[in-house]
């Protein structure tokens, strides 16, 4: 046998191996069955790249991980058996319906519905970002932070002060910032709170091949608490794009709420999880979980969702919600790609007689994601859903109405990759004031948006045509 009939027989006995490796890890482990055949066809048509593919985007490999560091934890990071809550109305039928929507998503979260909040929502950074920063710098004992994406430059630089005078009179400041969301800007922001002295851990801090075995398990979270009961979060990362008024090169739209009442307990316990993961210290409970008054009539709920023991919970909070819907249902999302659970929910909402109106941007940001959305697109429109395509800037906001009392925001985009690799963290609101607010600004999105009709679908060119069902065939990975 020569030398190079070694190598081949070699490479393809390891590439053989490998295949199997994977198949079988794919068939016993894979819960996603178009997921699962995306991968065998991927693995059977290149067994050696396919497999080597698979390992390092098709595999959870921090599930049980996630298990072990929040076992460990304790029960002050859990709330206690859920007390069925039930909201009450003059209507019967309507308390009995909201009540029901209450009762699962309370059984689905790990956290309970708790009332007395407010919750305020800030348009853009312009709005968002000073509110933020005067927070910090008012801060008397404690600062949490964690955000997907942190600059040091710009708005960010204005974080970056406050925070480390936050440290500098006293008060505990705790940063984190994902592993991912450093390398968007130069120079990192964790080397730059680093050398101040802010204490700041990075999520899941990877190098060379092992950063992408975890390519994809991101902490997206977006969240704030100061002193422990004011928090922010929604889907804002801590970027200059983010100010509209002072024109930067890559704007960007956003939601970002401001939130107070006992739901900011949660929010809290959320952070200190996170925290004692990426650093091996517990937060003091009585310096960040102070007892904390009513200061609103909003019921909140806090809904963690991650590829740990809290695997799909959104998916399936949000087909509860859409399951529940009788009148009206208003969704925007930078992305748009939701399973087909979710596809199948919209599409009998729609049916029954249900207003859904669905707002994504015209142009994306991430264009391949845009294409195989559009290819989705045909079976809601006939199915009755109203979908509108939203100009310039592109707009990162997430928003959920349901009917004329439930919202939930939020760090989730309806994609794979929010709803089930990625750490997100929302919270579900039940209050009619609250949504006849952010219904506004939903009308006011739609009002400057494109309708999108079957008709234009169908005339589409056929490059383009060909161009997105390419794109759809990866969505189980987009």
């Amino acid at each position: 046998m020569t030398d190079w009939q070694y190598v081949t027989l070699t490479f393809s006995l390891v590439a053989i191996t490998l295949s199997v490796i994977a198949l079988g890890h794919l068939l016993t482990h894979q819960r996603d069955h178009r997921s699962a055949a995306f991968w065998v066809a991927i693995i059977v048509l290149s067994p050696f790249l396919g497999a080597c593919l698979y390992g390092l985007l098709g595999i959870n490999f921090i599930r049980r991980r996630g298990q072990q560091y929040r076992g460990g934890i304790g029960p002050a990071y859990r709330d206690p058996v859920p007390t069925c809550p039930l909201f009450v109305h003059g209507d019967a039928e309507r308390s009995e319906r909201d009540g029901s929507l209450a009762v699962t998503l309370d059984r689905i979260s790990r956290f309970n519905f708790s009332s007395g909040n407010s919750i305020v929502p800030f348009i853009n950074g312009d709005e968002a970002m000073p509110a933020m920063i005067a927070a910090i710098r008012e801060a008397k004992s404690s600062v949490a932070l964690s955000s997907y994406i942190f600059e040091a430059t710009g708005i960010g630089a204005e974080f970056v002060d406050a925070l480390d005078a936050a440290c500098k009179r006293g008060v505990q400041v705790r940063v984190i910032v994902d592993d991912a969301g450093t390398r968007y800007s130069w120079p990192p922001v964790t080397k730059v709170l680093s050398e101040r002295g802010v204490p700041v851990e990075r999520f899941m801090p990877n190098r060379f091949i092992l950063r992408l075995l975890t390519m994809n398990l991101r902490n997206h979270k977006k969240v704030l608490v100061v002193d422990g009961c004011i928090a922010f979060t929604g889907g804002m990362n801590i970027r200059e794009g983010n100010m509209l008024a002072r024109h930067p090169g890559h704007p960007v739209q956003d939601l970002q709420f401001k939130l107070t009442g006992p739901v900011v307990t949660q929010i809290q316990r959320v952070f200190a999880e996170d925290w004692i993961f990426c650093s091996g210290e517990a937060l003091d409970e009585k310096l960040w979980f102070p007892e904390i008054a009513p200061t609103g009539n909003v019921h909140g709920l806090g809904i963690v969702d991650g590829p740990d023991e809290d695997y799909e919970v959104m998916p399936t909070a949000l087909f509860a919600a859409l399951s529940a819907a009788r009148h009206q249902v208003c969704i925007v999302t930078p992305y748009f790609l939701p399973p087909v659970t979710l596809l199948a929910a919209l599409k009998l909402c729609a049916t029954r007689g249900v207003d859904v109106t669905i707002i994504t941007p015209a142009k994306n940001n991430i264009p391949f994601v845009a294409w195989a959305a559009r290819t989705l697109y045909g079976e809601l429109l006939h199915a009755g859903c109203r979908i509108y395509e939203s100009p310039a800037p592109f707009d990162h906001s997430k928003l959920l109405l349901i009917d004329d009392a439930w919202s939930i925001l939020g760090s989730t985009n309806w994609d794979p990759r929010s709803l089930r690799l990625n750490f997100e963290f929302n919270v579900a609101c039940h209050n009619t004031a609250l949504v006849t607010r952010l219904k506004a600004i939903v009308d006011q999105k739609k009002a400057i948006s494109a309708e999108i009709t079957e008709a234009m679908l169908e005339n589409l060119p056929l490059k383009e045509q060909l161009r997105n069902g390419f794109a759809r065939l990866f969505i189980p990975v987009l």
